[in-house]
């Protein structure tokens, strides 16, 4: 008789190695095509596709043709390379397709419509005062998202789905925040599945700073245009979004990039994590303007842990800052300090060679850290010796987070995954 046990292992061992199919590969070459023309701002031809994907020539021709006649894909002119025909130029066609970019700030929330190139069509803002009860604030959500379909006049149609930028921890399996430090009360909330099935759309559930981090790779800095930098993340929180190769790092249940218990000031303020001196006490707005108060360049808030307030704050001490108010610029030049020494862990860490920063808090105190973080970085790196690391802000604006949500819904049906070429294994 067999070995059944031995029989049992081999199937294992062939299911590692899963083949595809000619459907899937169909589908998998349109998207590399697609991508290809997504990814050159001024359009390719298709000899160049050819060239730049490895397809042949036939393949290119029926893929585009396809592509064309869906509306997916446009002729942008032609343009001569030499003797012989000129080539007809293959562009993005970006109104055939369209989707929702939503970021839930615990002060500010920002929702957005984006075309098929990733460009804002139309956005609205509101404050996040609601933040603390989920039930209204999803309410608020439902509504703000349909109030900016309908201005929009969009096709419901094209509207492919909608990406929802959250603070973590997420849980991504059930699509629920769980216990945001500044959302109290949100507690396990499944935000994922209540919006999608009030709004009729696919949900997408991303951590706020990994929607940040793709939305540089999509539309961001030329500095992301390698797909290799770190995005950090300043909002209400501060956290660190990681790109290598075109790829979000998410790690393994979608929470990567917690920064917040750095510890950049040892005598520091008593942090919630039981460490004194973290990011997440000395660096966030609502830490600087505490230190503010502290320092008596702000008066005190009337409810210190509203965070509309200490938004209010924080742009006023900004705004003092930038007049030159000897008093405040001390103060936020003390933040970027310490900010600087958070970066300094994961540049050494990582042996990084390009940091974005963004945020909805970034631009009031983009002039000041600018002026800053380089300096202090430099001085505490390892490698300073031997490559420089090149530091700018995004050019995204406060909407970054929404962008990136939004494009997370257009990379999730655009861009080709070897996965998807895989068969299923049996029985799983």
């Amino acid at each position: 008789m067999g070995d059944g046990g031995q029989a049992e292992r081999d199937v294992a061992e062939a299911s590692r190695r899963r083949g595809t199919n000619l459907p899937a590969m169909a589908d998998f070459n349109q998207l590399v095509i697609l991508d290809a023309i997504r990814r050159s701002a001024s359009g390719l031809s298709r000899v160049e596709l050819a060239l730049s994907t490895g397809l042949s020539a036939q393949t290119v021709t029926n893929i585009t043709r396809r592509l064309f006649a869906s509306g997916f894909i446009a002729e942008a002119g032609k343009e001569s390379f030499g003797p012989g025909k000129p080539r007809t130029i293959l562009r993005l066609h970006p109104p055939a397709l369209y989707a929702v970019g939503v970021h839930l700030d615990p002060t500010v929330t920002t929702a957005l419509l984006v075309d098929l190139a990733g460009e804002p069509m139309l956005e609205r803002r509101m404050m996040t005062p609601l933040g603390q009860d989920p039930e209204l604030a999803i309410d608020a959500l439902v509504a703000m998202v349909e109030g900016l379909l309908s201005e929009s006049a969009v096709d419901r149609a094209r509207v492919t789905g909608m990406g929802l930028a959250a603070p973590g921890p997420i849980d991504p399996l059930a699509g629920a925040l769980v216990d945001p430090p500044h959302l109290p009360g949100w507690h396990s909330v499944p935000l994922r599945d209540e919006l999608s099935q009030r709004l009729g759309l696919v949900t997408l559930l991303e951590k706020d700073v990994a929607a940040a981090t793709a939305a540089e790779l999509w539309v961001g800095t030329p500095a992301a245009a390698t797909g290799s930098f770190v995005f950090l993340y300043l909002g209400t929180g501060i956290g660190a979004g990681l790109a290598v190769g075109h790829e979000v790092l998410r790690g393994s249940l979608g929470n990567a990039g917690e920064i917040g218990h750095i510890v950049v000031e040892p005598d520091g303020a008593q942090c919630w994590c039981g460490l004194r001196g973290c990011v997440a006490v000395t660096c966030t707005p609502d830490a600087i303007v505490r230190d503010a108060i502290a320092e008596r360049v702000l008066e005190p808030l009337v409810e210190p842990h509203n965070t509309v307030l200490v938004d209010a704050a924080f742009t006023r001490l900004a705004a003092r800052a930038t007049d030159g108010d000897d008093a405040a610029r001390a103060v936020i030049d003390r933040a970027a300090e310490r900010f600087a020494r958070a970066l300094a862990v994961i540049a050494n860490l990582l042996d990084l060679d390009r940091i974005v920063i963004g945020g909805p808090a970034w631009e009031r105190v983009a002039e000041r850290f600018m002026t800053i973080v380089p300096a202090e970085l430099d001085r505490m790196r390892a490698a300073r010796s031997i490559h420089p690391v090149l530091i700018e802000g995004t050019t995204l604006g406060n909407a970054v987070a929404a962008k990136g949500a939004a494009s997370l819904v257009l990379d999730r049906w655009l861009s080709p995954r070897t996965e998807s070429l895989l068969l299923p294994v049996p029985g799983a």
